[in-house]
């Protein structure tokens, strides 16, 4: 079953973004480094999606996320299709892992060294010279 997702990429002041490392008993992807984020369900506009995913997973409220890019990708041999956000992290707030085993703030020249899925791979490079 083909699914919508919509995801976040917090950047901090250092320009160094946020990832998940995945459990290793994830249903998607255990094991990888990935973005926060998940499935937008019925009647949910992707904003509505991507703000309830972040208070899930990290116990953080998104103020302004900003629709950044939308991408189509393979899984289980179905197009799905992401709707990718960002928003500068505010770092008076604490984050909270909620999902996955650990998260980690990366520099994109960094990112080489993580097991990633290529498609957010593809992400990052389109972010690569925008934040």
């Amino acid at each position: 079953m083909a699914r919508n997702v919509a995801i976040i990429i917090l950047y901090d002041q250092d320009k160094k973004i946020l990832l998940q490392h995945r459990a290793e008993d994830a249903e998607r992807l255990p094991g990888y480094w990935a973005f926060f984020g998940g499935g937008i369900e019925a009647g949910e506009t992707p904003e509505q999606a991507v703000k309830r995913e972040t208070l899930e997973e990290l116990n953080y409220t998104l103020k302004n996320p900003k629709m950044i890019m939308k991408q189509d990708f393979l899984s289980k041999d179905e197009t799905n299709e992401k709707h990718v956000f960002v928003e500068e992290f505010d770092p008076s707030k604490i984050i909270t892992l909620g999902e996955g085993q650990n998260f980690g703030w990366f520099h994109l020249s960094e990112i080489n060294k993580l097991k990633i899925i290529d498609h957010d791979i593809e992400v990052l490079k389109y972010i690569k010279d925008k934040y």
